[in-house]
Order: C-alpha cells, then sequence, then structure tokens
C-alpha cells in the first residue's frame, strides 16, 4: 500500500493518542517519529555496531506525513451550532453555549487522550486468584474509571433528568453525548444503558425502593455515579427476547428473587446494576412461555463487601470493535434480585429502555460520522498528492462533500427525535408528537446505523494506506461503527418495528407524517433556490401515498417485504424536509441551502421504485430463496 507496518508498541512503550499529542515510539532502540532521521541512524549504528545502515533503509523506518488535528469539536461543527441558534432559546443558549465551549477544550486536552488508553488497555477476566480461589474479576484500566468520573462531573446522564432547561434539556444532553462519543474511548455504550435504565425507573414512578438507585444513576457525584447494565441476550441470542428467555426468577419469603439463568451477551458487565428479564416460577414449579411470561428485574451487580451477587462470569466477548467495554458470558446462580414490573409486564416496561438506548446508537452513529469527516477534511489541508493538496483535487472534496450531505441529514433526524422527547419528557408534547417520536426512533436508528457504516468506510479510504493503520484511530471508529447496525435491533427487525407502530395507530401516524413533512416545507414557500428540492419531497411523499394506499388492499406479506425500503423512505423524505427547514430559517448560509437541495436529488422513495419494478410480487419473493441456496444443498428442497 505503499506505507511501512508501524512498529508495535511494547509494554512500557505505549501511543497514548494517535491524533491528539505529539508522541514518539521508542521500541527496541528505535525512534520512529517523523523528521528524526540523525537519532534513527545513531540507534541502527547501536544496533547493528558499527555496519552502517543504507539510506534508503532509513528512509522507510520513517513516514512524512503530516497528521491531521481538529480543535475544538464544538466550535468547528458549523450545523451543531447553527441548530442550537435556531431552537433555543436566548437565555438558554448563551449558557449552554458557554458551557459546550468549555467541554470542547475538556474533550480536545483531557477526554481524547483518556479514550485511546481504553483502546490500548481492553479488560482482562481473571478467573482466578494466586491461591486459586474463584475471583471472576473483569480489571479496567484507570483511563476506564477515570472516564466514569468525568461522565459524572459532566452530568452526563444527569442533565436529562434535572431538566433545568425544561424540554430543552434532552436536546442538550444529547449534544454533549454526540461531542463526547468518539472520544469517550466506548463509555458511550455504558452510558445508554444508564440513561436506559434511569429512564425505565422514571417511567415506574420511581418507587421507594428504586430510589436510592436512580439518584446513583443520575448522580454529578463521581463517588456515588452508578452505571447499568442491560442483560436480555440468552443462549439463542437475538431480539426475540419473547422466546429466548430462559432465565427464571424464584420468589423468596422476603419478598425478593433468585434469578438462575445463563445470559449470552452482557454489555458493560462491570456496572454497578443491570435490568434483566425473567419468568416467574409459580407455586407448581411452572413458567409461563412467550412475551407474556417475562417480567423485568432489578439487581445489583455486587454486593456491600465488593462480592458478586451469586454472579459467574463465564468469559469476556471477543468483538469485533468496541472492545474497550467489558461484555461477558454470565451465570445467575441464584442472584438476588427486585421485581419492578408488573408480573408478565417486562417487555412493556423494558420498552422506554429500548427507545433510550436506540437514540443513543443514533448519536453514537452520527457523532463517528461527523469525527471521520473532521478528520479526513482536516487531512486534506496538509496531504500533497500528484503535486497539490488534496483538497486542491475536485474528485476528492466531491467524495468528501456527499459524506458531509449524509451526516447533515442523520444529525437533524437525531436533534428531532430528542426534541420531541424533551418535551414528552415534561408533558408538552401533543398526541401527534408522541406518535411521531413513536415512528422516528426506530426509523432514524436503523438509517443512521447504515450511514454511519458507510460514511466511516469512505472516509477511511480517503487516507489512503495510512488510514488502514492501527495507530492512526481510524480502524477503531471503523469497527465502532458497525455495530450500530446491529445492537438494540437489526435493520430488518427495526423495519418490522416500524410496521408495528403503523398498524398499532391503525395509521394515524402516517397521517401525522405527512401533515408535519407538509409543515416543515411550507417554511420554504418563499424561497426560490429551495422550490426544486421542496417539490422532490412533495413528489416524494405523494408516491409514499400511494404506495401505503396500495400496500393496505394487498395484505402483509408484500409489505413486509417492501418494510426496509419503506423505512428507507421516510427516512430520506423526512430528513429531506428537516434540511429544507434548516436552510429555510432567517440567517441560513449556503451551504445550508446546498446540503438540502444536493440530499433531495438522491432516490427520496426508494419503496415507491422498488415496487414499480415488481420487488416484492410472490414471484420475486421464491426467486429469493432461489437465488440464495442455489448450488446448495437445501436449493434441491425449495
Amino acid at each position: 500500500m505503499g506505507h511501512p507496518q508501524p512498529l508495535r508498541p511494547t509494554a512500557t512503550c505505549r501511543l497514548r493518542h494517535g491524533w491528539d499529542r505529539c508522541q514518539a515510539w521508542s521500541c527496541r532502540g528505535f525512534s520512529t517519529t517523523a523528521g528524526q532521521g540523525q537519532q534513527v541512524s545513531l540507534q541502527e549504528k547501536q544496533v547493528g555496531g558499527d555496519v552502517e545502515m543504507p539510506v534508503a533503509r532509513r528512509e522507510a523506518e520513517t513516514l512524512f506525513q503530516e497528521r491531521p488535528e481538529p480543535g475544538n469539536q464544538y466550535l468547528e461543527d458549523a450545523l451543531l451550532r447553527s441548530y442550537l441558534e435556531a431552537h433555543l432559546p436566548p437565555k438558554v443558549l448563551e449558557e449552554v453555549s458557554q458551557e459546550l465551549e468549555g467541554f470542547g477544550n475538556r474533550l480536545l486536552t483531557k477526554i481524547r487522550p483518556l479514550g485511546w488508553e481504553c483502546e490500548l488497555n481492553p479488560p482482562v477476566f481473571r478467573q482466578y486468584d494466586a491461591w486459586g480461589q474463584r475471583v471472576d474479576h473483569i480489571v479496567t484500566c484507570s483511563a476506564w474509571k477515570r472516564m466514569k468520573e468525568i461522565a459524572a462531573e459532566e452530568g452526563l446522564i444527569a442533565e436529562a433528568y434535572e431538566r433545568r432547561y425544561s424540554n430543552w434539556s434532552r436536546v442538550y444532553q444529547a449534544v454533549k453525548l454526540y461531542l463526547f462519543s468518539t472520544a469517550s474511548g466506548g463509555f458511550n455504550c455504558p452510558l445508554a444503558m444508564t440513561d436506559g435504565a434511569a429512564k425505565v425507573i422514571e417511567s415506574l414512578g420511581t418507587p421507594a425502593s428504586l430510589k436510592n438507585a436512580f439518584d446513583h444513576l443520575t448522580s454529578r457525584d463521581p463517588r456515588k455515579f452508578w452505571t447499568s447494565g442491560q442483560w436480555m441476550t440468552e443462549r439463542r441470542g437475538g431480539s426475540d427476547v419473547a422466546n429466548g428467555t430462559e432465565t427464571v426468577a424464584r420468589k423468596q419469603p422476603d419478598g425478593t428473587y433468585r434469578l438462575y439463568g445463563f445470559k449470552w451477551f452482557t454489555s458493560a458487565a462491570d456496572s454497578d446494576m443491570a435490568l434483566t428479564l425473567a419468568r416467574i416460577v409459580d407455586a407448581e414449579g411452572h413458567v409461563k412461555q412467550g412475551s407474556g411470561g417475562l417480567s423485568l428485574f432489578f439487581l445489583r451487580v455486587r454486593d456491600e463487601e465488593e462480592k458478586l451477587n451469586s454472579i459467574q462470569v463465564q468469559r469476556l466477548k471477543e468483538k469485533l470493535g468496541t472492545r474497550q467495554m467489558a461484555t461477558a458470558e454470565l451465570w445467575l446462580n441464584g442472584a438476588k434480585a427486585e421485581l419492578i414490573s408488573a408480573e408478565g409486564r417486562g417487555v412493556a416496561s423494558i420498552s422506554n429502555m429500548l427507545n433510550i438506548t436506540r437514540i443513543h446508537n443514533v448519536i453514537g452513529a452520527v457523532a463517528s460520522m461527523r469525527r471521520m469527516i473532521s478528520l479526513s477534511r482536516e487531512y486534506a489541508l496538509k496531504r500533497v498528492v500528484f503535486g497539490k493538496l488534496l483538497k486542491d483535487h475536485p474528485l476528492h472534496m466531491q467524495t468528501i462533500a456527499r459524506m458531509e450531505v449524509q451526516t447533515r441529514g442523520a444529525f437533524l433526524l437525531l436533534m428531532e427525535m430528542v426534541r420531541l422527547l424533551g418535551l414528552a419528557e415534561t408533558n408538552m408534547a401533543s398526541e401527534q408528537d408522541q406518535l411521531l417520536l413513536r415512528l422516528l426512533v426506530p426509523v432514524a436508528k436503523l438509517y443512521t446505523g447504515k450511514q454511519a457504516t458507510a460514511v466511516a468506510t469512505e472516509a477511511m479510504e480517503s487516507f489512503g494506506g495510512q488510514g488502514y493503520m492501527e495507530d492512526t484511530g481510524l480502524p477503531v471508529i471503523v469497527r465502532d461503527a458497525l455495530v450500530l447496525s446491529i445492537w438494540e435491533g437489526t435493520t430488518n427487525v427495526l423495519s418490522l418495528d416500524v410496521l408495528r407502530s403503523l398498524t398499532k395507530s391503525q395509521g394515524q401516524v402516517m397521517a401525522v407524517f405527512f401533515s408535519t413533512v407538509q409543515n416543515k416545507l411550507e417554511l420554504a414557500s418563499s424561497s426560490a433556490e429551495l422550490q426544486p428540492a421542496v417539490q422532490w419531497v412533495r413528489d416524494a411523499a405523494g408516491r409514499l401515498t400511494r404506495f401505503c394506499q396500495g400496500a393496505a388492499a394487498e395484505g402483509a406479506v408484500p409489505m413486509e417485504l417492501a418494510a426496509r425500503d419503506f423505512s428507507y423512505s421516510l427516512a430520506r423524505i423526512y430528513a429531506g424536509a428537516l434540511l429544507i427547514e434548516h436552510a429555510a430559517r432567517p440567517g441560513s448560509s449556503c451551504t445550508d441551502v446546498c446540503a438540502a437541495q444536493r440530499w433531495c436529488r438522491q432516490e427520496l422513495c426508494p419503496v415507491a421504485a422498488e415496487l414499480g419494478n415488481g420487488s416484492y410480487s410472490a414471484e420475486e419473493s421464491s426467486m429469493d430463496s432461489a437465488l440464495v441456496y442455489a448450488g446448495s444443498p437445501a436449493g434441491s428442497r425449495l
């Protein structure tokens, strides 16, 4: 690829941060810092005796490229700042802007280096101590522990529940998490589950028995702050918890329960508490199957003496990404727990957690896109290729600009969701707002997860071979982004969830969707520049309306086949309306207008296009299986 492989750091010599610290690797006597050719020469002589190394070899040891150096993330994010200026009340804007600028500086100088340490020092599992006693200790690095303290100090969970800015508190929290995400060394993931757990407890009315837990989850005191795990996935894996949960709960004389079962995938296994599903054993020793047999439980991971709560750690999971966070397989061998939902209402109670964690998933997706573009554009100012800077190559800038447009649409989808959530949490949301929020959460989650993967890999390519080097930090962002379309529901699972929201609302949600889009388009009625984009969105909305009318007559099967394309259509049309709304506001920039125009030039209603191609017919569905299993022994049985 034209670049030498970087030397691997020894235990005593580790790169502290790929982007934000200029620090040499001095491994095995070699310095690989660019510009220190003289030092390399002397050290080579020391290692090789009196033999002079060839000049070509010496030069090959050093890569002469300048690393990108983005600055304060808040100050450099034009779309974020313009969104806040357009929506926040002036007094709130003044306060949060000052706080966010300070937070941006802390991210740059303190938090990002800690995040890189978390990547270099992933959790380790020690099952036994030196004397053969089983301890099941998950060891995390000091940077991970410090990240937990910073999360408390910055109020990354507390901000949403203190509501010092009323309905805008969720927006402010989301902005801080968006800035924090890619610098956090994976700590954004336990924060998602912590936020979800706090939301569940609040939705239950914060019972007295859970008041202590809620206070810990929402504390700004690093000594008191708790994180929560989410223990849902069992041996069958996947999103079908109704049929996959085997954990059982046995009631004790004191009213508590003991849990028995195997949890196959427990994220943030080093957390202080967890919420988990189990089936209650009745007096005859039977359990009820299906979702109606599931109840929700709260448990502390360790007791007052820091001993595990009748939990055994089987192993840590080896994952493609998010390696900074401990994910484990756990046996519950009588773990003491408290029933916190109505019996058999566990799935309904956990829905609040899923909504919050899905929104956090969108935050992570948009943050990874923004970070990769930020690095790419800075690199383009420094990297010379074929006699000129990358920024002066039109094709290169076109590629980054296309990524920028995708990121802007995703960002506005995110902010629309948290705006609606803030209204709902302060009892200011209309019925239409609540219906729209229910629809947008799965739509935004599934769509931005796919966008993040596409943008991250494209941006990695913009660095050439250097983008493939581990010590740049770019592969970390790409790997971590890949989980976003899987965690908390795959694209297909969430597409079916979108259909359920339509069925449950008896079609009302689509009426709200179309009227909201129309209202946003009307804001641009006086802008000649935006009229083509407005018309493209209106045309797409019209095609989507006709599709919905036709699908209602066709029945469930064609609609299920169209679910993914239908969800993509919702995302593109709504994001187009948001981009137009943002570009139509007073004081908008030419780049706001350009982004809206470019977004709306893409196929906004793929479900109508695929319907026209016959993609959802019974014949096409049958051929799907034939194509997949052609040449397979299973093919002859189709």
